[in-house]
């Protein structure tokens, strides 16, 4: 199951007859083609043209709900960027706009949907390449070996959380979410299409409670309902937490079959099972509870083909083979769960809620969201006012800052591009650019989850209708009452079960690492010492033998520096 799509794009060197024999052998047939471009789609993945010359691969939806094909597209002919702008407003899903000239002329434009649903990287050299959801069928197709970019792999130790266009690969760039590409001749250029900063505008702002819980509500009920009823099976792994509880809440009483599937971990921590059963309960589903062993969770593991940056950690690949294994037990056609819920529920630690509503409604508004500032950190009144000060009067902090512990005495690698969501305009309001910078971390979400190749992975709430309703709803109003999220908790109060809804705490994995970094620190070290990375001058060697063989008291941040360390280098290992 999953996206699978390859685009061939002028002269390959290698004859067209022996590439579709190929992409044949691997269940991939011509769906689309001109006289420069051909499109190769798997029989699961949707694709179908629309009026105006373009063609959807993957699944798309009106803004109620319904779904999209040929025949409901509006059939009009508006311009090259009159249909993504239509796309972008009155439609969302899962999916890329493929835009061929119709003469057939060397000119292309690929627009991917902002939740970056369908992955999708491509290569070009003089105006020839390819564009596919899969790097591994351009590699088999002998179209591009894999070479490591190691620039790019010493920013990626020195700034792990950064996304942008550039892979671990040479020569192999992935087009973001909400942006397009543009092939025209030899030239190519790609530009923002969709941007977060449009929907938190003062004139898109949400300035009634009541009509943001509405709006809130419905958006992530439509899109819930839409892609259940789609897959007609699917099972949702459930935390027990306020964001996965809300899918659920809108999984009730739908035309799709529905499981549900909990983690447990041999330590403290992670057991979320008391809320978990409740939410269960809720959709009158059994709970399979998944135990999430000690040993499931490894430094040194296979990565999936696709695999073009290094996003898969322990932890990552833990989870994702309990649960890829649960969704096969069940028979599900897919995975859903409350990803990005913390980035789109705006859940901000400091005081950057508050300083923004000094800023954006004055004194008054400012004070109420000081009072809801320190009922929701328990401080004092005045420490939260203290703290909303020091946030109004501080200079902007950088999306992303350098992480040097562990790497060689130098300065920080030049970083040289940034995603073009940190971007902020002029006089934007410090707590959307916080969640913002946030938001577009979520990205890396589906790469780090690769059971999603195998069953379809729904992540509802980092779709486009709902994120558009979150960001319109201004970050104050998200600790209205002391209570983050407060937003979410008052849309579904009417659903969820009440220790759900008014739940402070969270599950946390740090247990569970912690167990396994100690239980593995003599074969970290070596797996680290003896590994490419220190090869190639990127990590202090000294450094990280001085600690492994310390016993000093872990504290969480140490121990998951060196788990990103492990994840880069088996990301390496694993590639020429």
């Amino acid at each position: 199951m999953g996206y699978r799509f390859f685009t061939l794009v002028g002269e390959t060197g290698t004859s067209y007859d022996d590439i579709e024999k190929a992409l044949d052998e691997m269940g991939l047939q011509c769906a689309f083609a001109t006289s420069k471009h051909k499109l190769f789609t798997s029989a699961q993945t949707p694709v179908f043209p629309i009026p105006g010359g373009g063609i959807i691969i993957g699944h798309l939806f009106s803004r109620d709900g319904r779904p999209i094909s040929t025949d409901s597209f509006p059939r009009i002919s508006p311009t090259s960027r009159g249909i993504r702008r239509l796309l972008l407003e009155y439609y969302w899903g899962e999916y890329l706009l493929l835009q061929p000239t119709a003469d057939g002329e060397h000119f292309l434009t690929l627009m991917r949907d902002p939740s970056g649903g369908v992955p999708c990287v491509y290569s070009f050299r003089n105006g020839n390449g390819f564009i596919t959801s899969d790097i591994s069928i351009a590699t088999n197709l002998n179209l591009h070996a894999n070479q490591i970019d190691w620039t790019y792999i010493a920013q990626c130790l020195a700034y792990p959380h950064l996304n942008t266009e550039r892979t671990g690969l040479s020569n192999i760039r992935e087009l973001l979410p909400g942006c397009s590409l543009q092939l025209h001749g030899t030239t190519i250029s790609t530009q923002l299409e969709w941007s977060p900063w449009a929907f938190v505008a003062h004139d898109r702002r949400h300035s009634d409670p009541r009509e943001a819980e509405e709006s809130l509500r419905s958006s992530i009920r439509t899109v819930v309902r839409s892609w259940a009823e789609t897959d007609e099976s699917l099972m949702l792994e459930i935390s027990g937490g306020l964001d996965s509880s809300i899918v659920a809440a809108c999984l009730h009483d739908i035309r799709a079959s529905v499981t549900c599937s909990t983690l447990l971990t041999p330590v403290p921590g992670a057991d979320e099972r008391q809320y978990a059963r409740l939410v269960a309960q809720m959709l009158g589903a059994d709970l399979h509870v998944e135990l999430l062993k000690l040993e499931h969770a490894h430094f040194d593991f296979a990565l999936p083909a696709q695999s073009v940056t290094p996003a898969i950690g322990p932890l990552q690949h833990a989870v994702d083979e309990v649960m890829g294994a649960a969704g096969e037990a069940q028979g599900a056609a897919s995975h859903f769960c409350g990803s990005g819920g913390d980035s789109v529920f705006c859940y901000l630690t400091g005081a950057s809620p508050a300083a923004d509503a000094f800023r954006a409604c004055g004194v008054r508004a400012g004070c109420v969201a000081i009072r809801d500032l320190s009922d929701l950190h328990r401080c004092t009144y005045w420490k939260a006012g203290r703290l909303t000060l020091r946030k109004l009067l501080r200079s902007h902090q950088p999306p992303s800052t350098w992480d040097s512990s562990f790497l060689p005495l130098c300065s920080a690698p030049r970083v040289e591009e940034i995603h073009p969501w940190f971007m902020a305009p002029s006089g934007a309001l410090p707590g959307d650019r916080e969640r913002i910078f946030d938001l577009a971390g979520t990205q890396i979400f589906r790469a780090q989850s690769p059971r999603g190749t195998k069953r379809w992975l729904r992540m509802p709430l980092l779709s486009q209708p709902v994120v558009e309703s979150c960001l319109r709803i201004p970050t104050w109003m998200w600790i209205s009452g002391g209570r983050n999220r407060a937003v979410a908790r008052s849309a579904f109060a009417d659903i969820l079960p009440l220790e759900v809804l008014n739940r402070r705490s969270k599950g946390t994995f740090m247990n569970y690492l912690g167990e396994v970094f100690q239980r593995n620190k003599p074969q970290i070290q070596e797996f680290l010492l003896s590994g490419r990375l220190g090869e190639r001058g990127l990590l202090d060697l000294t450094a990280i033998r001085s600690f492994m063989e310390s016993d000093l008291p872990l504290h969480g941040y140490v121990f998951t520096r060196i788990f990103d360390l492990c994840r880069v280098e088996n990301w390496v290992r694993h590639h020429p």
